[in-house]
């Protein structure tokens, strides 16, 4: 008998997530189904290449205020056409590194951009959302810890 697959998660149209392998901050992120590839707020970003692998250096924004962007440095880093809501293709580098949304850890792709004009410094798309997560689109931050979401709401 084949094993059931778990139930999908419910999370709301924004939720706080973490990137344990940039950064230690919980940081606030847009689901957004209408986008296949999720997206993280990046400046000054380089190539570069380290023991023969590529690898990109780029300062991570975790959004209005709430620290001073944080230097990461990836592995295997690729570049990718990236086709935007308003249908432009742009060149973006291409990093996997961990996501936690609520209980769930996993990899996830993201493309690194300058989203210094959105709300949100993080947008998480169906490709990471796919087959672990439910969306609710009238509700917020349902996998998100209570504690953490009055530390934002204090922050304005």
């Amino acid at each position: 008998m084949a094993a059931s697959r778990p139930e999908p998660a419910i999370v709301g149209w924004r939720e706080l997530v973490g990137l344990p392998d940039l950064v230690s901050a919980r940081i606030p992120a847009k689901i957004d189904t209408g986008a296949r590839t999720s997206s993280l707020h990046a400046t000054e970003i380089e190539r570069f290449d380290r023991d023969g692998q590529r690898w990109v250096r780029f300062l991570l924004d975790l959004g209005e205020g709430r620290s001073e962007p944080v230097t990461c440095e990836v592995p295997r880093a690729d570049r990718r056409i990236i086709t935007s809501s308003n249908g432009d293709g742009q060149t973006r580098f291409i990093i996997k590194t961990a996501l936690t949304l609520g209980s769930h850890n996993f990899r996830a792709e993201f493309s690194l951009a300058d989203r210094s004009d959105m709300k949100f410094p993080i947008l998480i798309g169906r490709t990471a959302l796919r087959r672990r997560f439910l969306v609710e689109p009238s509700r917020s931050y349902l996998q998100s810890p209570l504690h953490e979401r009055k530390l934002l709401k204090s922050r304005g």
